[in-house]
């Protein structure tokens, strides 16, 4: 939980440019939100290239608090699904008991 500096945590959500939280009229934000589709995480800078990508989160080892501002646990990060590196992983993590969402509109 909120944790950063050993790899960037790999999610498995699909990467889009706005987080599904900043909605404009969004009447809560669900525990764990989903966030994106595979077709809206291609990089539109190429568009020729269908590779989706995913959502890193956190920072790793190659970041420092002074010269990283992803250093920190909300940070977002667009990474294609092609690609390996040594400073990126994954968690494996359960739902924990009783945990809800905050509205019953975005419940998941």
């Amino acid at each position: 939980y909120d944790m950063i500096g050993n790899v960037w945590e790999w999610t498995n959500d699909w990467y889009q440019p706005r987080h599904p939280g900043d909605e404009p009229k969004a009447c809560c934000i669900p525990l764990n939100p989903r966030g994106g589709s595979l077709e809206a995480s291609y990089d539109p800078a190429q568009p020729q290239i269908k590779i989706p990508r995913k959502v890193l989160k956190g920072g790793s080892h190659l970041c420092a608090k002074n010269y990283c501002y992803r250093y920190r646990p909300a940070a977002r990060f667009p990474e294609p699904v092609d690609t390996s590196t040594s400073h990126v992983g994954f968690r494996c993590v359960r739902r924990a008991a009783g945990r809800r969402a905050f509205c019953k509109e975005n419940r998941t």
